[in-house]
This record gives structure tokens, sequence and C-alpha cells, in this order.
């Protein structure tokens, strides 16, 4: 049986994030969505400020998928906690058990730090993802609707 890691990321894994973030947005036919470059990343997800974090799978010395994540609030809570933003294991090794290391090792994460929640979000028609979460133990929160403002109607909004 392979032996599974995971490891936090580092600026050098930029690269290998953002091939990761492009099969990704494939897999979920939104290729052309991808604008963020290696330089990016590097310069975003590893800065000293950022509360954004990354995780790297590895199977045998390969890697084979990430999970990026970040902390938010609860005011109803009073409590922080975690969002994942991001979730990938390679098609071909999906079903090792990578996928449920790394949301298990964000799962830790959470409860070592008191977190309240930790919640994500997937596309309605991906079955297999949907499955996934299901096998879990996670619940889906149907009451509720995500609202998005992005590139040219944020900026108009902002300017209101």
């Amino acid at each position: 049986m392979s032996e599974i890691e995971i490891r936090d990321a580092k600026v050098s894994d930029a690269e290998l994030i953002l091939k990761f973030v492009t099969e990704l947005a494939k897999y979920e036919k939104a290729e052309h969505e991808v604008k963020a470059s290696v330089s990016d990343i590097e310069r975003t997800l590893f800065s000293d400020e950022n509360t954004t974090k990354a995780i790297i799978s590895y199977i045998d010395g390969v890697a084979v998928g990430f999970a990026v994540y970040f902390l938010n609030y609860s005011t109803w809570l009073g409590k922080n906690g975690i969002y994942l933003e991001d979730l990938y294991v390679t098609p071909e090794h999906r079903g090792s058990g990578a996928g449920v290391k790394l949301i298990k090792h964000i799962a830790k994460i959470a409860v070592e730090n008191d977190c309240g929640r930790f919640e994500w979000s997937v596309l309605d028609w991906n079955e297999p993802a949907i499955d996934f979460y299901n096998s879990i133990g996670a619940t889906p929160q149907d009451e509720w609707i995500i609202y998005r403002l992005d590139g040219q109607a944020l900026k108009d909004f902002a300017e209101c």
C-alpha cells in the first residue's frame, strides 16, 4: 500500500499549485477563468500578511493533489471557521485516499483551533465530489445561495 503524505505548501510550490488549479478549472469546465500566474501565487498565497494556506498531497513522493483554505468568521458562533477554497486530486489518484487525507488534515486544523465550522462549495453537477462529501458525513446547506460580485460589476458597484 502506498503511503500518502501531506505537507504545507512552500513558495517553491507555486508552479505546481497553478498546474493543479488549471487542471481543476479544466475539470470544472472553467479553464478560461484562470487568470492567476505563478508570480501571482508566489506574491499572494505566500505573502507574510496572507491568512490563506495551501497543502500538498504526495503518494510515494509524487505530488497528486492540493487544497487551499482560509479562516473565516461566524458572528453567530463567535468563532473562526475554515473555508476550503480548492480541493483537487489528479484523476489517476482519485480513490487512493489522498482526498480524504487532505480534507481530514484541514478538519484537524479546524478542531485544533476551536473553529466552529469547516465549509466549502461544490458545483451542483459534480456528482463524484458530492458523493465523496456525503461519504465523509458532510451535509449540503441547501438554504443558502452564493452571490458574487466580480470583474466590471464589482468595479461599477464600488464606484457608486
